[in-house]
């Protein structure tokens, strides 16, 4: 578990020499340890070395894993939420990634209504046009803020991506850049604030902070890789 601790600081630290290489306060830049597939003993282990907010991207593990750790630990979703786990996502995820399209959106509002609740969400955005990817697209979404700005119970506070998986970091730069001037154009057109960007994994999150990141999802770079849950 030592090399856990020492894997999260050295996150950290590239975390912040990025930020400063651009100018920008660490403080600004926000860490979210990716933990699907990892047991909640080493989830426990990274919270102990001072690490608050984990990502789950599946519901039915989180359901399992999340009661079996301190209740101080903050949640984010990350994967794709599907309609029919909604309902059970709500409790346990103080922030999702992944809104990618209206009607998920709009089934959001409608059972938060149900359920007294007001998520806070972030609209991913398929930046490059990747047909295997969900996710708005960069020149409809101006649309379909019209949509989304009408449901009460969303607080829609910024965007999401995930860029072409690429052996070199320096490649995801363009689609960072993308999102954010995204970004700064919704909130002048809608005068609204987009605060956060979630943008940058393990192989690229340094690039990501440097073009503007708030939110960096890491998990390998701090738990090793994913275990491969075994088929029944």
């Amino acid at each position: 578990m030592k090399d856990l601790a020492a894997n999260l600081e050295r996150v950290l630290v590239q975390i912040s020499d990025a930020a400063r290489k651009a100018r920008r306060s660490p403080g600004d830049v926000q860490l979210v340890a990716i933990s699907k597939t990892h047991d909640a003993d080493k989830v426990r282990a990274v919270h102990d070395a001072g690490q608050p907010i984990f990502g789950e991207s599946r519901v039915q593990e989180a359901r399992a894993k999340i009661p079996e750790l301190p209740s101080n630990l903050c949640w984010h979703f990350v994967g794709h939420l599907q309609k029919n786990k909604i309902r059970h996502a709500l409790p346990l995820f103080e922030l999702f990634h992944s809104v990618d399209q209206v009607d998920l959106a709009r089934d959001m509002n409608r059972i938060a209504e149900e359920d007294g609740m007001h998520p806070r969400v972030l609209l991913e955005v398929n930046v490059a046009g990747e047909g295997s990817k969900f996710g708005f697209q960069p020149d409809k979404l101006r649309q379909d803020m019209e949509a989304l700005l009408v449901l009460p119970r969303l607080s829609i506070e910024g965007l999401m991506t995930i860029p072409p998986l690429a052996e070199q970091a320096e490649r995801s730069r363009k689609y960072f850049v993308d999102l954010r001037k995204l970004r700064d154009r919704l909130e002048t057109e809608f005068q609204m604030k987009l605060p956060h960007l979630s943008m940058g994994m393990t192989n690229d999150f340094p690039v990501a902070v440097e073009e503007g990141a708030t939110l960096v999802r890491v998990g390998t770079a701090i738990f090793g890789e994913r275990s491969r849950p075994k088929r029944e």
